[in-house]
């Protein structure tokens, strides 16, 4: 009698997109969480974005000139191999990146967590504003990068934290953004052609979640629910606040609450289990 090998099945994959100012590694605590579950889960870094958080600080000249145009490619090609859609969540510029993909059809699922908007998304809340003047305010933003500093990043990114707290976050974590993907951002509503459009009356498109965090300076809940309130099509959108939130929510006190229900959503949304 001939034995026959059982082959385990494939697993779902996950994809995680990280946003400006973070290395991949501020995805840590949702990878290890959802490869518990199971899943095959990618975070990948931007272009030009290396995994020591220290040396991006000294040398950050990888990111100049690195655009929205060259990191939706970028993910799009690693989507593009694999054998199955996974489900895309991004953070941050993560999230709005991760909306222009599910839109051109990637993807079974996708959640977008204290997303930056995308084109059509207008009157952005003062604290927005404030949060990036000093990045505007540099003249060599546009061609190269921005850095917080410890007490900028503390004040508009991560600003439910502990010192102590956000101390051990920026050393692991924070890097320089570049300055071509801010202005591409801020400035896409009076571009023709911005890098962040999307239909938002698609309906043939993926379900899309998005979430905010009630404390989130740099891109309010408000103006999540006010992105979530601009779709206007058949497909699946809906939208999650979660209160005592940062823009830090994926790594701060509480972000197993929003890790798990980003995956049962989308799982539920997309019948991937």
């Amino acid at each position: 009698m001939t034995a026959t090998a059982t082959l385990s099945p494939a697993k779902r994959t996950i994809v995680l997109i990280h946003g400006l100012w973070v290395t991949p590694h501020c995805w840590d605590k949702f990878r290890h969480y959802y490869e518990s579950r199971g899943y095959e889960v990618l975070a990948p870094a931007w272009p030009g974005v290396g995994d020591d958080a220290a040396a991006m600080r000294r040398d950050p000249s990888a990111l100049n000139g690195v655009g929205a145009e060259e990191v939706i490619g970028h993910y799009a090609e690693i989507i593009r191999s694999l054998p199955e859609p996974p489900i895309i969540m991004g953070h941050s510029y993560g999230g709005v990146i991760t909306q222009v993909l599910i839109d051109r059809g990637y993807g079974a699922a996708g959640v977008a967590i204290d997303s930056v908007p995308p084109k059509g998304v207008y009157l952005l809340p003062l604290s927005t504003y404030l949060a990036l003047t000093p990045a505007f305010l540099k003249p060599a933003t546009f061609k190269g990068t921005f850095l917080f500093t410890l007490e900028q990043f503390w004040k508009v990114f991560a600003n439910t934290l502990s010192e102590s707290e956000v101390r051990e976050a920026y050393e692991s974590v924070a890097i320089p953004a570049s300055g071509r993907a801010i202005f591409q951002a801020a400035l896409a509503n009076f571009m023709g052609k911005a890098p962040t459009s999307i239909d938002f009356t698609n309906s043939r498109r993926a379900p899309l979640l998005l979430i905010g965090g009630e404390k989130d300076v740099i891109m309010p809940s408000a103006l999540n629910r006010k992105n979530f309130l601009k779709y206007r099509s058949g497909a699946v959108t809906e939208f999650k606040e979660f209160p005592g939130r940062s823009h830090y929510i994926i790594a701060e006190t509480g972000w197993e609450e929003v890790a798990a229900h980003a995956l049962s959503w989308a799982e539920a949304k997309s019948g991937v289990a």
